[in-house]
């Protein structure tokens, strides 16, 4: 492209996630340091513009970040051939429509995931972005944390072996709303709004395991409400009709067995809300957000069971923290810096609407396998 400006239309940026990470802590942090540089001291410079349904919101926001442009009309924001790249970070049910409508728009596509409701939409909006020869991403944040590109240097340096188990454990207690407020919005816990945490986080497990370990073969999980009364932002007790914690097993290629567990209703005793313990022939690591320790086969204490004894071991002081050997940055920016680079060079993104109809399929065959007790297979989607 030889354009010096791209007009980013971000849609749904109200909201606590699209306005703190794609919003605060990407496009605007871009834009202030001078925004994308494609070769030696040439730079894009970035320029956002707000979509949404509260035009008070939206115009809080402008006045607040002096953003010149905002609307409540997606139509006429997607008329305008001066806008290149639309975002989406809009609740889950309206999503779709808005990126068909993009698409259709001619727009570059980044979206928050699920990019539609089901695995057969996201295949559709995939098909429909690569016959209009437009750029298509869907967010994968977590493979850029510090703690999982540490990982991935550990994978790249064969330190673990043959690997051969993975075990996660994501969650914490989110308060219902009636004694404190809670920390997520109230959609999340209703089904009819798209709401639940397997339709959030698997899609989130698919694309680390994916890019980390392999391809997921199938999955055998159990999902459940455990807290199923809350109270919405007006003080409002509901029934949360979506399910809060889910527990799977999921098969990779390779013979890798991943067991991870999700859920709101869990109260924290480990380092990081989220945690991968890696285990491997040769040696294993634990993995959050920001760090990653390790032990090495060489260094692996050799522990002895004795329940009429207490443990002189300090397990934990045996292991080792990896450097960090790199500034590492916020993980939802370095991905829009990664979409837009691919945008401007026109070339495919790695992280595309396929790869989120993958993860929209995982969480499909994790709730299929809760209500029927079955070990689902996962069929390959093709392009």
């Amino acid at each position: 492209m030889s354009r010096k400006t791209l007009r980013i239309a971000l849609n749904g940026v109200t909201g606590r996630m699209g306005y703190r990470q794609h919003l605060l802590r990407s496009i605007l942090e871009l834009r202030d340091q001078g925004g994308i540089e494609i070769a030696d001291g040439e730079r894009v410079m970035l320029e956002p513009v707000l979509v949404g349904r509260n035009s008070a919101k939206l115009a809080e926001i402008a006045q607040q970040h002096s953003i010149e442009e905002w609307s409540t009309e997606l139509d006429t924001v997607l008329s305008d051939d001066s806008v290149d790249v639309y975002f989406d970070s809009q609740i889950t049910s309206a999503r779709e429509q808005g990126i068909r409508a993009a698409v259709a728009a001619g727009k570059h596509v980044y979206s928050e995931k699920p990019v539609a409701e089901t695995s057969a939409g996201a295949m559709e909006l995939a098909r429909l972005a690569e016959r209009a020869g437009i750029r298509h991403g869907v967010v994968h944040d977590k493979l850029f944390l510090p703690g999982l590109l540490k990982l991935r240097r550990l994978l790249d340096g064969g330190f673990f072996g043959q690997v051969l188990s993975v075990r996660g454990e994501f969650g914490y207690w989110v308060f219902e709303g009636d004694w404190q407020s809670s920390q997520r919005p109230s959609w999340n816990y209703r089904s009819e709004d798209g709401g639940g945490i397997v339709s959030d986080m698997f899609c989130h497990w698919h694309y680390v395991l994916e890019n980390l370990f392999g391809r997921v073969e199938s999955v055998t999980a159990r999902a459940t409400t455990h807290i199923p009364r809350r109270w919405d932002e007006q003080g409002n007790a509901y029934e949360a009709t979506a399910d809060d914690s889910a527990y799977g097993i999921f098969e990779l290629a390779d013979g890798v067995i991943a067991q991870i567990n999700s859920s709101w209703a869990v109260r924290v005793n480990r380092d990081e809300l989220v945690e991968f313990q890696v285990d491997g022939t040769e040696g294993s690591a634990v993995a959050g957000l920001r760090g990653c320790r390790v032990q090495h086969r060489s260094m692996t204490p050799k522990p002895v069971w004795n329940p009429d004894l207490p443990t002189g071991e300090r397990f934990r002081e045996q292991w080792s923290q990896v450097p960090d050997n790199e500034e590492f940055g916020n993980g939802f920016k370095a991905q829009w810096e990664r979409f837009l680079h691919d945008v401007l060079r026109d070339r495919p993104h790695p992280y595309d609407f396929f790869a989120g109809a993958r993860g929209i399929q995982l969480a499909e065959a994790g709730l299929r396998s809760s209500s029927t007790g079955q070990r689902i297979r996962l069929d390959n989607l093709e392009q």
